[in-house]
């Protein structure tokens, strides 16, 4: 009897969770700080936006994104940034386990609450209205164009104001009606569309009102000179990250580590960069290689695509090998003469026709050609294309040699071969004289972690450009 008591209570609490909440509720999976550590990975859902993660000139960029990568560091792990398709799932996706930690510019409210934890908050905020100023506004005085904008809450009745249903946004809406006890008209879109596609929407015309968070609102008024978002609505609102609300360690440690940093010149630098510096954000947002907007990686990116299948390989992956050689400078000069967008070294790369004069697709052409020499020699070794292409990229960055001898170690040191977490332990260490001096090694001492580094920095930048690239 007492357990059918308690299995129908729990059912009453579920229901009562997801009656009240902005997602479905689901139990949340148990994975905590020592988990995350132990895997050395924290995985972070994050949006796309001109604040918190987005691609500028090759390099992965955000407010929210920067400071997750700084705490990443300060645990002693990597980030793995999984976007977010709906800001209407980010909770389920969160108790499912897709990610660790939520950061979306999310606004602290108490039904929220019962789903998640909230950190302490990363920014404060309030809610303002966006709307569109006159056609003409340049030409009209400053009184004319205040005049003709919504100054008032009591204003908003019968107005058509566009939000996410599920957002906090929507709760100050049904609160502002019950203040001025009259209706506003609130069209709802779904949880694909962030805070900035909806001022966009404004913007251009096709929608007349949203409501936004005023630090995401400021930085589009920047780019969207049209636009007025002086109507503030609600009182301070804190915005913080989500973490499930049985991860009472990973909670404790973020909390304690951003009271800290936010007393740091670094995290003043960081607000400037993304929120106060007028002049930055303007330059990048119209910059072409600003991903977000242009969809460009490079100037080199049809090129890439042209010539990446060639190799099998996404041409994301591709672009981001030719980032960490050139940073897609063609006339780029390295270490030992090396040149080009592939650096190749003068020997190697008259091996495949090419020299300090060659254009920028017989660099990629040469490029593609040695890649191509490299699966050859590990095909026959690693199986798994996946794994291939980190002994590929190993390969190119400290010739095939050494990465030879690592597969050696590790077979003589009973680790998987085929395995590059195992084969790279070995790489990593190859400048210890225990390893250098084995008698299965026969290219010698060398400074192993640089290509560990090389293939973890190219592949974390190959999964930001995928994010990127396969966004809706």
């Amino acid at each position: 009897m007492l357990k059918s008591i308690s299995y129908y209570l729990s059912v009453v609490i579920v229901v009562f969770l997801s009656s009240c909440a902005d997602d479905d509720y689901i139990e949340p999976i148990y994975r905590d700080l020592d988990t995350i550590q132990t895997e050395g990975k924290l995985r972070a859902l994050i949006h796309y936006s001109s604040t918190s993660y987005f691609i500028y000139k090759g390099v992965p960029q955000g407010f929210e994104y920067e400071l997750l990568s700084l705490y990443a560091d300060h645990i002693g792990t990597t980030l793995e940034v999984v976007p977010i398709k709906s800001l209407d799932s980010v909770f389920i996706e969160l108790n499912k386990g897709t990610a660790d930690i939520a950061a979306a510019n999310l606004t602290v409210t108490e039904e929220r609450k019962e789903q998640v934890y909230f950190t302490h908050p990363v920014l404060i905020t309030k809610q303002v209205l966006i709307q569109r100023k006159p056609a003409n506004w340049k030409k009209l005085k400053k009184k004319q164009v205040e005049d003709s904008l919504v100054r008032s809450v009591h204003e908003l009745a019968g107005k058509k104001i566009v939000v996410r249903e599920h957002s906090s946004f929507f709760k100050e809406l049904k609160r502002i009606e019950k203040e001025i006890k009259q209706d506003i008209e609130i069209e709802f879109v779904p949880g694909s569309f962030t805070s900035e596609d909806l001022i966009e929407m404004v913007a251009v015309g096709e929608k007349e009102y949203t409501v936004a968070d005023k630090n995401i609102a400021m930085v589009n008024e920047w780019y969207y000179p049209n636009i007025d978002a002086k109507m503030v609505l609600s009182k301070h609102q804190d915005i913080a990250w989500a973490i499930r609300n049985n991860s009472d360690s990973l909670l404790v440690s973020v909390n304690k580590w951003l009271g800290e940093f936010q007393k740091t010149k670094k995290f003043k630098s960081l607000l400037n960069k993304y929120f106060k510096n007028q002049h930055l954000v303007k330059n990048r947002v119209k910059h072409q290689y600003y991903t977000l907007s242009s969809g460009q990686i490079s100037m080199y990116d049809e090129l890439i695509k042209k010539h990446a299948p060639s190799i099998g390989w996404d041409w994301e992956l591709l672009a981001a090998l030719i980032y960490q050689e050139s940073h897609f400078n063609n006339a780029a000069r390295g270490w030992g003469d090396s040149f080009g967008l592939m650096q190749f070294m003068p020997e190697t790369g008259a091996r495949f026709g090419v020299d300090f004069s060659s254009g920028p697709e017989q660099n990629i052409i040469a490029g593609t050609k040695y890649i191509a020499k490299l699966n050859a020699i590990w095909e026959p070794e690693v199986e798994d294309k996946e794994e291939r292409i980190k002994f590929i990229l190993a390969s190119y960055n400290a010739g095939p040699g050494h990465v030879i001898d690592a597969k050696n170690l590790a077979v003589k040191y009973g680790k998987n071969p085929k395995l590059w977490s195992d084969v790279g332990y070995f790489l990593l260490n190859k400048s210890k004289r225990k390893y250098y001096n084995d008698d299965v090694v026969k290219h010698g001492y060398y400074k192993g972690f640089i290509a560990y580094d090389y293939v973890n920095e190219i592949m974390d930048r190959y999964h930001h450009y995928k994010n990127i690239t396969e966004a809706p």
